[in-house]
């Protein structure tokens, strides 16, 4: 018997987390991301994304684009409240829940749907509950494997409740764009479409005529693509503890190149992917690591520990940089990845601090909570602490 699995993905959750502490925001374009001029936006809700305004888009960039949006500082510590706050909720429903990241998760859904006569309105149900009891909006797909859950929920937002079964995979699946495939980024889909498979159903013909062309790109993944093409992936929830240890974001180049504007742009947008992710996730990392393969797949990396833990984009891509400078400037790069490794929640970390260094520690965070608080009663980024206006070069007071 196929089991009932549900992805459920939290929409635009901090822009509708600062929604909730700030009603008078509810219809204005949020945009979520850190005070410095290199700083990125970390996520932003559907009235921003009407300006254009995305994930990953550098701040300045975003105000160029919507000047006349809220921009708010990240705060992870009230997120992750919420955060516990959804997956208790869920934990009403089944006790077979995997945290996926702070916003999205897999829930076992097999027990408690089963003998249900309308499963739609049991699930609109769930997911209106969490709205009323919470203020949190959220996609669902319900599938029988995780990869079909996953694709399920990313078909509607927001408060969307898809349904697929293994009978809807052709209907449903096959017109998507190769891209929309849940596990093949941007730099396999351009390689996919240079051997005419533009569709995820131009994919399943390829397996279907076992093309050795296909199987040879994929290599070791070909398998599970396969299954998950064809509705038969990974149905287990892993109800283990969510705890990585690292995160990190590779990409390959079209073709060999040693253009130094062209590596660091990349570097640029995986800093990015790696700062967003572990601020999600409520996580700082001690250590940036740099990967690179050159054109002959020999394959070098370098880390260096941070000063301080971070997980803010101006470090990961700095410290990045210096690498790649430092030690692969000159040479022919097929790949680049970067990594912050050693996370830990700042919550959970046992710090030792002499008597001067805490007070110090505490009286930057009474001043940086303080600026916070300011920065939201007038609506905008009009206060930074003095030491950040001179790394930032910013002038502001």
């Amino acid at each position: 018997m196929s089991k009932i699995i549900m992805h459920i993905d939290l929409n635009a959750f901090f822009a509708t987390a600062e929604e909730i502490r700030d009603p008078s925001l509810v219809g204005k374009p949020v945009i979520v991301g850190g005070y410095g001029s290199r700083s990125v936006v970390s996520t932003c809700n559907y009235k921003a994304r009407e300006y254009g305004v995305h994930s990953a888009m550098p701040i300045y960039q975003a105000r160029q684009l919507c000047p006349n949006g809220i921009y708010l500082p990240g705060d992870y510590h009230y997120y992750s409240m919420l955060s516990r706050s959804f997956f208790a909720y869920l934990s009403n429903y089944s006790s077979i829940i995997e945290k996926a990241s702070i916003d999205e998760g897999f829930v076992d859904m097999t027990k408690a749907l089963k003998g249900v006569e309308d499963p739609v309105a049991f699930l609109t149900e769930l997911q209106q509950g969490l709205l009323d009891q919470i203020g949190l909006k959220c996609s669902i797909g319900i599938a029988p494997t995780k990869f079909l859950a996953k694709m399920a929920s990313d078909m509607k937002k927001p408060m969307g409740l898809t349904i697929i079964r293994r009978k809807d995979i052709k209907k449903m699946l096959y017109p998507l764009k190769i891209e929309d495939f849940f596990g093949i980024g941007k730099k396999t889909a351009p390689r996919l479409r240079a051997i005419g498979i533009a569709t995820i159903g131009d994919l399943a013909k390829r397996i279907d005529e076992n093309d050795p062309v296909v199987e040879r790109m994929f290599g070791s993944m070909y398998p599970s693509i396969v299954e998950n093409i064809r509705g038969y992936g990974n149905d287990v929830v892993d109800t283990e503890p969510w705890d990585p240890k690292s995160c990190g974001h590779s990409e390959t180049f079209a073709y060999d190149t040693d253009d130094i504007d062209e590596i660091e742009s990349k570097l640029q947008e995986l800093a990015k992917w790696v700062s967003i992710d572990c601020k999600k996730d409520g996580k700082k990392g001690k250590t940036v690591q740099l990967v690179v393969r050159e054109a002959g797949f020999k394959t070098h990396n370098k880390s260096v520990s941070l000063r301080e833990p971070s997980n803010e984009f101006e470090d990961i891509y700095n410290t990045a940089v210096d690498l790649y400078e430092k030690y692969y400037s000159k040479m022919n790069v097929r790949l680049v990845g970067v990594t912050l490794q050693n996370l830990f929640n700042p919550k959970d970390e046992d710090i030792q601090m002499s008597l001067f260094n805490y007070e110090q520690y505490e009286k930057e965070d009474e001043t940086r909570l303080l600026i916070n608080d300011l920065n939201r009663k007038m609506k905008k980024t009009a206060l930074i602490r003095a030491k950040e206006a001179k790394k930032d070069g910013n002038n502001r007071h």
